[in-house]
Formats: structure tokens, C-alpha cells, sequence
């Protein structure tokens, strides 16, 4: 397989909740390759289906030398006092934005044979797990922008040169 091209904001797939996916699927193995080889590429920490064009429910992850993916993820549990920090974006190319994050995070989902898997942790892995799920529920990091934020964030993403 190889690494997939990143859809950008604007594209109709970024806002669009993601559909469950059969793990059995011939088509999911495929897709968790393509997701796993464009999580490899430098600077990167997570990257979900919408995001290389696919609305289906999985995510790939790159955190601390850990490559990884989850299929049908769901966030279950979160905890600690939400706080801002910079986040960004691959489908926002070349912005970061502070935005509440909860410290601490644990989401459940499938492997390619149908096995569970549980992934819980703090810092970026936390950060990682809100915004994966979040894309896959048709949501990118600029709607939990407070007000102000998100205005100048909308404008500054107007203005520039791949929007």
C-alpha cells in the first residue's frame, strides 16, 4: 500500500461522521496499511479515514515510537481538569491553535481480526484519542475553538495559500 494523500479543510469528507466498518472486510486491511503508512511520515501523531478520504471509522496513531490503529473507535472515558493546549492538524496544514483538551484518555475499538483493544493515556496519546474520534464524528479541532479563537482561526485559514 503507500501513504495517502491528506484531504484539507473544505473537503466534504472532513465533515462527515464516519461509518462502522467490518473488520472481515477485504477492503479494512487495505485501509488500516494505507492509514499505518501515512502515520509513519515525519511530524505525525495520528491520522483518521476522512482525513486520506475514506468515511469509515479507523485511525492510525504514531505516539512515542508506537505505531498503531484502531477500527471502529469509540472515546469512552475521559478525566483531569480539561485544559488548553496548542493543537494542530494535518487537514489545517500550518496552523496551531489552543483548545481544551482532557489530560487523560481511554477509547475502545477493534484490531483487523475483530479483537478488542484499549487504548488509554495522558499527554499526546490523550490529546491523540479526542482528535482522531473527533474527526471521525465529522469534527475538526477548530470547533472546540472558544469564540474569539475561532474567528481569527477562520480567517488566518481563508487567507491562506491552500485554502
Amino acid at each position: 500500500m503507500t501513504a495517502r494523500q491528506i484531504r484539507v479543510f473544505g473537503d466534504p469528507v472532513l465533515r462527515t461522521v464516519s461509518s462502522a466498518i467490518a473488520p472481515e472486510d477485504p477492503a479494512a486491511s487495505g485501509l488500516v496499511e494505507d492509514l499505518l503508512d501515512t502515520v509513519r511520515l515525519p511530524g505525525r501523531a495520528g491520522v483518521a479515514a476522512p482525513q486520506i478520504g475514506v468515511g469509515l471509522r479507523a485511525f492510525s496513531y504514531n505516539i512515542d515510537g508506537e505505531i498503531g490503529y484502531m477500527l471502529n473507535p469509540e472515546l469512552v472515558e475521559v478525566s483531569g481538569e480539561p485544559t488548553l493546549v496548542d493543537e494542530g492538524c494535518l487537514s489545517v496544514p500550518g496552523f496551531y491553535f489552543p483548545r481544551v483538551r482532557y489530560p487523560w484518555a481511554r477509547a475502545t475499538g477493534v484490531d483487523l481480526a475483530g479483537k478488542p483493544i484499549v487504548l488509554e493515556g495522558d499527554g499526546l496519546l490523550a490529546q491523540a484519542l479526542q482528535h482522531e474520534i473527533d474527526h471521525l464524528d465529522g469534527k475538526l479541532f477548530i470547533e472546540g475553538l472558544d469564540k474569539d479563537r475561532k474567528r481569527d482561526a477562520m480567517r488566518l485559514i481563508r487567507e491562506s495559500d491552500w485554502f
